[in-house]
């Protein structure tokens, strides 16, 4: 049975992630950033100074609403994840290091996209009957597209529902079992044979967790991501910095790596990485994995912000992309370049080639540190794909479904902890393939709105300066 998904999946997954979907992919991109003059470019000071600032600025939402930080800390929470350890590791290893290149590739096209899509999102949101703010790629497909593009609406949120499962869930409670696991066997707290069983108590343990959050609703989501959030990503980028560091004689070999490997991927890897295009296809498949720029999901949280200017929470997304793939990708990526550990290039890997990287410099001890950042990442990855399965579900059918389906995305953890790690990865790089593609329809159709209200925007914030 598992042979035949297997073989299902690669097939759905090579079409999919073929030439086509680079074209699609990497062209929506760029055409958003020409019908918007580069304005992750143009813009990226304003947006620096304008999300920062916004960031440490105290304030509570309205009923039914997240303040600006909460929204982007949710989404953040969504992005920074498994994709960040694991997902950079496996593209690594797989693709080679010539794959990070192409990561900064997507990431730079993908601050667009981003801030595209989470001003659309604000723009063309709505209030459910709970009063609760609802939005994301179904309803500005819905609302800005018109009737006619309702079954896009539609098949969007119907992948969407399949994707919160695997890419959602199953993917990051892997790779929170790998990490603890990883711990507890270099501690000798327990043994090879009991690993099965370890993963199967933490799965148990994360259902029970996601379904207390997940129940408590919007207030209480915004509320763990806030906290979360900034808490797990200076820990990684402190323990990251300190590898970089330490191995500071070897940054100039790995970009070396990087940027020749590119475009001859064979030269760094030894022929086990020979091919241009699986490089390229391992780099922009996950860094979307990780910055989710293109699915749409990003901005179904956005869609919560208390604000009234879709612009203002559009330099989000930019600077989510940034923080996520530019900076905490990167840093992921130096950690196992530079420190020297083993790849074994063609063949995949997981969160363990990360935590090999930090051990190797700072010893076992550092496995507990890895493991909390990791499941620190993982888990609010959960959360923030937990609420955008939720508007989904709501999506197709009401608000009735919420809580059964809340219950169901739970319990999907304790599958994710044991499930097999390779075809895991394989099944969500597919939905999200499938997920993407109702979006990035629904942005080449509307960048002319996009590019409006970022006129009028600046417009009027010409105007409010003069006074």
């Amino acid at each position: 049975m598992l042979q035949t998904i297997e073989t299902m999946n690669e097939a759905v997954n090579n079409f999919i992630w073929g030439v086509p979907a680079m074209i699609c992919i990497i062209g929506v991109g760029f055409y958003l950033s020409i019908r918007t003059n580069f304005v992750q470019i143009r813009k990226f000071p304003y947006a620096i100074k304008t999300t920062i600032g916004r960031i440490f600025r105290k304030r509570t939402a309205s009923d039914g609403a997240m303040t600006p930080f909460q929204a982007v800390c949710t989404a953040l929470a969504a992005t920074v994840g498994t994709g960040n350890i694991a997902g950079v590791t496996g593209a690594i290893a797989i693709g080679g290091p010539e794959s990070v290149f192409w990561m900064w590739i997507s990431a730079l096209l993908g601050m667009c996209t981003k801030f595209s899509e989470v001003t659309l999102a604000i723009h063309f949101r709505e209030r459910n009957e709970h009063g609760d703010y609802v939005g994301g790629p179904m309803y500005y497909i819905k609302n800005g597209l018109g009737k006619h593009w309702q079954w896009l609406a539609v098949t969007f949120s119907a992948f969407g529902v399949l994707t919160v499962l695997g890419t959602g869930n199953a993917t990051q409670v892997n790779t929170i079992t790998s990490a603890i696991n990883s711990a507890l066997l270099n501690f000798h707290f327990i043994q090879d044979s009991q690993v099965k069983t370890s993963s199967l108590i933490i799965g148990i343990v994360i259902a029970v967790l996601v379904g207390l959050v997940l129940l408590g609703g919007v207030k209480r989501i915004g509320r763990v991501t806030e906290k979360l959030v900034p808490f797990m990503a200076i820990l990684y980028i402190l323990l990251s910095f300190g590898v970089i560091l330490l191995n500071i004689n070897n940054i100039p070999h790995v970009f070396h790596d990087i940027f020749s490997g590119a475009f001859q991927p064979s030269a760094v890897t030894g022929g086990a990485v020979g091919s241009f295009f699986l490089s390229m296809k391992k780099g922009v498949s996950r860094g979307i994995f990780s910055n989710e720029a293109g699915l749409g999901t990003g901005s179904i949280a956005h869609a919560y912000a208390d604000t009234k200017k879709p612009v203002k929470q559009g330099f989000f997304g930019i600077f989510e992309v940034f923080a996520d793939t530019i900076v905490i990708c990167t840093l992921t990526a130096l950690v196992i370049l530079c420190s020297g550990v083993p790849i074994s290039y063609g063949n995949p890997a997981g969160a363990e080639l990360t935590i090999l990287g930090f051990t190797s410099i700072y010893g076992n001890w550092v496995s507990i540190f890895t493991a909390v950042a990791m499941c620190c990442f993982a888990f609010s990855t959960i959360i923030g794909w937990g609420l955008y399965g939720v508007r989904c579900i709501e999506f197709l059918f009401s608000t009735k479904v919420i809580q059964p389906f809340m219950v169901a995305y739970s319990l999907v953890a304790i599958i994710g902890a044991t499930i097999d790690l390779d075809l895991m990865w394989s099944i969500a790089e597919t939905f999200n393939g499938l997920m993407a593609i109702p979006n990035l329809i629904a942005l080449f159709l509307l960048p002319g709105t996009v590019a409006k209200l970022l006129k009028e925007f600046f417009i009027s914030e010409e105007s409010e300066s003069k006074l």
